[in-house]
């Protein structure tokens, strides 16, 4: 099937001379040093919003050959894990096709993941990044994971199922966790509790990331699927995280209360 776009024109330009203009105004330029990675951690806002926050994270990266795209579910539809394992995603840039045998090796690997794509259809978190990722490879094959909360166990099962898939192919596999930081927050408030989180993040603390979002009220709306980036980069053989931008709303509206918005490569 195709996945037709629910956000463009919304979340981002959904003309495609326009798109590829704001892309290339920021994705073009040299980058600071490209990091190895294993996982991202981009946010999903408006563009307007988070663009840039995200653009500095895929700006210094690989182009991968596939990203595995995980998303909290914000709709309500589908199961608690629901991957998307056939047909092509439509983006104002063009198509982008599923890698279909990753997918069936990943349900295979991890049999409480459900084949949906209900969850799909209007979820923006994972169609905000697929411009980003068609801009840096224009070849670039996906597999669409999101997420409603869920236990540490299930997160470690889908974190070791993700790595031994991947870790038995060839292609530069990218991990993708798509998530906000603290909602509607005076900016000052949001920083204190994103921080929180982001420390945890950097120190590839996945249930500590899970514990500080749930005992400190941090409506991070993507830590279940930045908590399986991290456990399963760390099989891959990450060692390291690092923060390489953080920004708000506010920075944009000059209003308050903000969204909070990082940008997190973690690597080798």
């Amino acid at each position: 099937m195709i996945r037709e776009p629910a956000v463009a024109g919304l979340f981002y330009p959904g003309n495609r001379q326009e798109l590829i203009w704001w892309l290339k105004e920021r994705l073009s330029a040299p980058p600071h040093r490209i990091y190895p990675a294993v996982g991202i951690m981009v946010p999903h806002a408006g563009y307007i919003y988070s663009g840039d926050v995200a653009a500095e994270v895929y700006r210094q990266i690989p182009p991968p050959d596939v990203a595995v795209l995980m998303g909290p579910n914000h709709t309500g539809l589908g199961p608690e894990i629901s991957l998307m394992p056939q047909g092509e995603w439509l983006t104002p840039l063009g198509r982008v096709p599923i890698e279909e045998d990753l997918a069936r090796e990943i349900l295979a690997e991890a049999p409480f993941v459900e084949p949906d794509h209900l969850a799909h259809l209007r979820e923006h978190s994972l169609e905000v990044q697929l411009p980003f990722l068609q801009f840096i490879n224009p070849h670039i094959k996906i597999v669409p994971i999101v997420l409603f909360p869920t236990t540490f166990t299930k997160v470690v099962s889908l974190a070791g199922a993700l790595a031994s898939v991947i870790g038995r192919r060839s292609e530069n596999i990218l991990l993708v966790a798509s998530s906000d930081m603290s909602h509607y927050l005076p900016s000052s408030l949001a920083r204190q509790k994103d921080f929180l989180a982001i420390e945890k993040i950097l120190a590839m603390d996945a249930e500590g990331l899970m514990r500080v979002v749930l005992e400190n009220d941090i409506s991070m709306c993507g830590y279940i699927p930045t908590a399986v980036m991290i456990e399963a980069s760390k099989l891959l053989g990450a060692k390291k995280a690092t923060l390489v931008s953080y920004s708000h709303s506010g920075k944009v509206t000059g209003e308050e209360p903000v969204v909070g918005y990082a940008g997190i490569i973690v690597h080798r």
